[in-house]
């Protein structure tokens, strides 16, 4: 198969899972609006599980068909994209101040992932049960939404709050615009893996580099969508909640389930020991630390992080 073909075909996955992930957040979000969710945990669960759903399946099919550094790759690779990148373009664009109630543990919890991943990650493998104590974080975000989620259903239902049910028709729609959204999420995930490796072994440039560089930001595309969306509505909150959230499913689900189906251990190459963890490490600090100590996010830390995500892919091609 040629140079060109294989180009193409890496482009429609990327194509497939954007579109895809476009429609599935719709539907999603439709879905847990329709059932009086509120928006901030839409945003911190809904829209940050839809838009990293591209993130875990690439990573899973990466892992079942022996891509294993790709796979990794992706996964650490997408929190520096969502940081450095996503979060740096956001708060460069938007510096806002942070809800220190809905924020706070989220950004401890993201850091916590980071940290024990590093930590675990060290002697070369993630066994299922180092796994665990990751997906325990992740369990602990949820059940914070969950109580965050069921303590604003109860203040409406207080405030007399009534929904209206909506047509069948455009139950059937969301339905369908929710399922097609997964259909091109797995379909493009599968080109990604087959097509993205091809590339790489085309251009002579390792699995593990292009995991966390085309890839991570070829996944990262749906957090990036959902950002620059917030930029022009001005929804600061929604953006940043969005990135938190995606980051700790990231750190904290995807690696510990690919360490499950890898067979109980995952092997984690050199480069993400010593370059794909620590540059995660330093982003998430220089985005999540000021915040915490402040309750604000600044111009700065945009600059500096886009900074930094520049610094690290230069070093990935030296």
């Amino acid at each position: 198969m040629n140079l060109a073909v294989v180009i193409f075909l890496f482009l429609l996955g990327l194509l497939l899972i954007v579109k895809g992930g476009d429609w599935f957040l719709d539907g999603a979000v439709w879905i847990a609006e329709a059932s009086g969710i509120p928006r901030f945990i839409v945003g911190a669960t809904v829209v940050s599980v839809a838009t990293t759903l591209p993130e875990l399946t690439v990573s899973v099919t990466g892992v079942l068909e022996g891509e294993i550094d790709l796979a990794v790759g992706n996964a650490v690779g997408s929190v520096t994209a969502n940081i450095g990148l996503i979060l740096g373009i956001s708060v460069l664009c938007m510096p806002s101040a942070v809800n220190r109630g809905q924020f706070t543990l989220k950004a401890v919890l993201m850091l916590c992932g980071a940290v024990l991943l590093t930590i675990l990650c060290q002697d070369g493998s993630l066994p299922l049960f180092s796994g665990l104590l990751l997906f325990a974080i992740f369990a602990l975000y949820l059940g914070n939404n969950i109580y965050d989620a069921k303590m604003s259903m109860a203040a409406d239902r207080d405030g007399g709050l009534r929904r209206h049910a909506a047509s069948h028709r455009k139950m059937a729609s969301k339905l369908g615009m929710f399922a097609m959204g997964l259909t091109g999420i797995i379909i493009g995930s599968q080109l990604l893996i087959d097509y993205g490796s091809a590339l790489a072994l085309k251009l002579g440039v390792p699995a593990s580099i292009i995991g966390v560089t085309l890839v991570a930001v070829g996944t990262s595309l749906p957090e990036l969508v959902t950002t620059l969306t917030a930029i022009a509505k001005k929804e600061a909150s929604m953006s940043i909640g969005n990135i938190v959230g995606a980051n700790v499913i990231d750190l904290t689900m995807i690696l510990p389930v690919c360490s499950a189906v890898s067979g109980g251990s995952l092997a984690i190459g050199r480069q993400t020991i010593e370059l794909d963890l620590p540059a995660c490490l330093v982003v998430g600090a220089v985005s999540m630390l000021p915040p915490l100590v402040t309750g604000r996010f600044y111009r700065w830390q945009g600059f500096a992080l886009l900074g930094l995500y520049v610094g690290y892919l230069a070093l990935l091609m030296t």
